[in-house]
């Protein structure tokens, strides 16, 4: 059994900070790629950010320069530090760890953490 789960959302004014975290937890030896997408109301799912094991990150445009994704394989953990916040960053964001097993390679998701910005 593997588990994601995600802490750090909450409401927070334009201009201001979030740190996401998110751990897996559970029978794995390792992690290929982590990342955090997010969703808004009436939208789809959209990337944010992703991180290979090696440290390769890629950004959404919408994001770039503001937030900054790491993580620590020792701890299979993921994080998203979020800066200078817009009210359009409100949504709900989840953690996505690939994991492999044996050839194949699986995609875990966390439950969500709610982000809202306000104006």
């Amino acid at each position: 059994q593997v588990q994601v789960a995600e802490s750090g959302g909450g409401l927070v004014q334009a201009g201001g900070s979030l740190r996401l975290s998110c751990a897996v937890s559970g029978s794995i030896f390792r992690i290929n790629d982590m990342g955090w997408y997010r969703q808004a109301p009436g939208k789809q799912r959209e990337l944010v950010a992703r991180i290979t094991s090696g440290g390769s990150t890629n950004y959404a445009d919408s994001v770039k320069g503001r937030f900054t994704i790491s993580r620590d394989n020792a701890k299979n953990t993921v994080y998203l530090q979020m800066n200078s916040l817009k009210p359009e960053d409100t949504a709900v964001y989840y953690c996505n760890a690939l994991i492999p097993v044996g050839v194949s390679e699986y995609s875990y998701w966390g439950q969500g953490t709610q982000v809202t910005v306000t104006s």
